[in-house]
């Protein structure tokens, strides 16, 4: 009984090591002690011989590798930090396989070429022209030269971008100071040009102010002394209708203004034209 239960596990393992499956994103190299005999390319499940035979799965999807920042200098000698991110696909899984073995090998070669090529594109052109006008061209430059020297290791490079491009600590801190004492200048440039401005404004808006109290002073006067001209002209007419009359009116004005408050002493002559009404008020002439 117990060499047939032997004999199904022995059966088991031979079965599962004579086959293997390869996934709609696999591709698939048998080798046979050591030496590739076989591609798969298609999915499926397919047999080999166990022990024997050895089966290394490649991905054949676009993969993607990021290296991380790296230092460069500039054809005006400036420091820059990149760092670069590749699209890349395994073409020829067979030289991929005898050249880089796997995708830790696949990437470390391609940063070596990447790296070296991108920095050759970026000690030809100044700072300025990297960060406004030439990064695409330099990564389609570099593109085209690490698509050229990466196809000896069964692999196609499609794209390679600049994910970041950044000055190194210590300059940064230095830019930002100039930036600041820039902004700074342009600041208070703008404040001498709102400050002359709006003296001028007031300025302005004094003289007009004067012009409209002038022009309004001139009227009042011209107003008053037409009513002062109206006055005195119905005065006139009035004082020479009944002269005694009027200064009868007027008198009683002046005792008005004199005794209102009540606390008022006047010393006069028993004769003042004043006191001509008060002591002989029939007298009316």
């Amino acid at each position: 009984m117990a060499w047939r239960i032997a004999l199904v596990l022995l059966g088991v393992l031979l079965l599962s090591g004579a086959t293997y499956v390869v996934s709609e994103w696999q591709q698939a190299l048998v080798t046979q002690l050591g030496q590739p005999i076989r591609m798969v390319r298609e999915p499926g499940f397919y047999w080999k011989l166990p022990l024997l035979q050895t089966v290394t799965f490649f991905d054949k999807r676009v993969l993607a590798a990021d290296t991380g920042f790296a230092e460069y200098l500039s054809l005006d000698k400036k420091r820059l930090l990149i760092d670069h991110v590749s699209r890349w696909e395994i073409v020829d899984p067979l030289q991929f396989f005898r050249t880089v073995r796997d995708e830790r090998g696949a990437m470390a070669r391609l940063d070596d070429i990447i790296t070296a090529r991108l920095r050759q594109e970026v000690a030809k052109e100044n700072f300025k022209e990297i960060i406004r006008e030439k990064r695409e061209v330099i990564m389609e430059t570099v593109t085209v030269a690490a698509r050229e020297l990466a196809a000896p290791f069964g692999i196609r490079v499609m794209d390679v971008r600049i994910k970041r491009a950044d000055l190194p600590p210590e300059v940064q801190a230095s830019v930002f100071a100039r930036m600041q004492a820039e902004r700074q200048r342009i600041a208070m440039r703008y404040r001498a040009e709102g400050e002359e401005k709006g003296k001028e404004i007031v300025a302005q808006a004094d003289k007009e102010r004067e012009i409209l109290l002038a022009k309004a002073y001139q009227e009042s006067q011209g107003a008053r002394g037409t009513g002062d001209a109206k006055a005195t002209e119905v005065t006139g007419r009035a004082f020479g209708r009944d002269p005694a009359f009027y200064g009868f009116l007027r008198r009683l004005e002046s005792y008005e203004r004199v005794f209102s408050d009540g606390t008022t002493t006047i010393v006069l002559k028993p004769d003042s034209d004043l006191l001509r009404y008060l002591d002989s008020p029939r007298d009316r002439r």
